[in-house]
């Protein structure tokens, strides 16, 4: 008989959401959730726990999801960081004086960045995404966070490969790092042109034949979690350390997460984090 397929990650009731989180986190000093759709107050293509401010929603109503969003991990919405994601490897250590910033409106949140790292208890993370992969990074040793927005250009840009550096100049060790991986579009129907494969080709060497495929059309297929293993790898994680919500965003998986290639305008959904006091 075969051995039982690994859990990478888990549907678990937070407060009043229903949220996926990993169970290599597990024990460990920090909260790390990432949000479906469901257990939100929008409406119509936004239905209905949209989190994006910057979308076409309702601000009163992405407020309400972001506080719910918020109870779930057990903080308050003022100690959230969101930052205006810009599809690159910019990365900004955040600390408790960055507290609330982007949480209650657009242009106060961290400018122009794709990754946040903190040393800091409390300070609680935020990417938000709808198709691209959430990265929770976390070193339990040196006890330093980080939160990933990763799409393609992030990807072969290799921007989780700079949140491991940024996270070394806090103390952490890459072979200490553990690593979760959002819902994510699935590698079957992420079809992308030639300048996708030509930028996967030129930023990830060797490893680009093995999550670039032609579908017969023309086009090519991505696979986002597996290029995103290969930058971690290269950033000195091992590869048991890594946990992917093998989870497609849209119909295409559970219909949970919001996929921003299935239907527009949508929602957002977010990987959160915060790290507790040690011991805590």
């Amino acid at each position: 008989m075969a051995a039982p397929a690994e859990v990478t990650s888990e549907l678990r009731r937070r407060a009043d959401l229903d949220v996926l989180t990993w169970p290599a986190f597990d024990g460990l000093d920090l909260d790390v959730l990432v949000t479906t759709r469901i257990g939100g107050v929008s409406s119509g293509p936004y239905a209905s726990l949209n989190l994006g401010l910057h979308v076409g929603d309702q601000g009163e109503d992405v407020l309400e999801n972001r506080r719910r969003a918020a109870v779930a991990l057990g903080a308050d919405l003022r100690d959230m960081v969101f930052c205006d994601q810009a599809h690159g490897r910019e990365v900004r250590v955040v600390s408790a004086a960055d507290r609330g910033r982007g949480s209650l409106r657009l242009d106060d949140a961290i400018a122009q960045t794709d990754a946040l790292v903190t040393a800091e208890p409390g300070v609680v993370l935020v990417v938000m995404v709808a198709d691209c992969v959430p990265i929770v990074l976390y070193d339990p040793v040196a006890h330093v966070l980080a939160c990933v927005h990763a799409g393609w250009r992030g990807t072969v840009a290799r921007v989780s490969e700079a949140a491991v550096a940024a996270m070394r100049g806090l103390g952490a060790s890459p072979e200490n790092v553990i690593a979760g991986l959002g819902p994510a579009i699935s590698p079957d129907r992420y079809q992308v042109g030639a300048d996708v494969v030509g930028a996967a080709q030129r930023n990830l060497g060797g490893g680009a034949a093995d999550v670039i495929r032609p579908d017969g059309t023309g086009k090519w297929l991505f696979d986002l979690w597996a290029a995103n293993r290969i930058v971690l790898r290269a950033a000195g994680l091992a590869d048991e350390h890594v946990s992917v919500a093998a989870t497609p965003t849209g119909t295409a998986g559970t219909g949970l997460f919001f996929s921003d290639r299935e239907v527009r305008p949508c929602g957002r959904f977010a990987a959160v984090a915060r790290l507790r006091p040690r011991g805590g």
